[in-house]
Formats: C-alpha cells, sequence, structure tokens
C-alpha cells in the first residue's frame, strides 16, 4: 500500500501550514509507515494518509511524486 505523509522539516520549530511538506512510502500498513518515517527522520509528522487507486494516480502525476525508501 502507498501513504502520503505530511510533516514539517523539524519536531523544533512551531508547525505552519506553509511549511507542510509530503512524502510517499510503501508499507504494510498506517502503523508500519509511521514507524518508518519516524525512524529515519527527525520530521514531526502530522498526519499519514492512505492512497487509493485514483488518489494514487493523480498524485503520480504531479511533479514532486517520488517513493521514498529507507
Amino acid at each position: 500500500m502507498t501513504f502520503k505523509v505530511y510533516y514539517q522539516p523539524t519536531k523544533t520549530a512551531t508547525p505552519r501550514r506553509e511549511n507542510t511538506h509530503a512524502l510517499y512510502i510503501e508499507a504494510a500498513s498506517e502503523p508500519e509507515a509511521l514507524s518508518l518515517v519516524e525512524e529515519n527522520t527527525n520530521y514531526n509528522i502530522e498526519f499519514v494518509e492512505l492512497l487509493d487507486e485514483k488518489a494514487l494516480e493523480f498524485e503520480k502525476k504531479g511533479p514532486n511524486f517520488k517513493l521514498t525508501t529507507f
């Protein structure tokens, strides 16, 4: 399954909508996706979203789509 993870680049700064970034990751479940990002980054994770087929196809058309691997 593919998840879109919304995050702030640092845990020390106050979260701001303008600073929210996203990455895409393959994982078996939402907790696994969350765990992978937490273990391998210092990001402040805001939200983890499971992408269904239509959403994934839409995201793939965007210029910033790239699956992250750790």
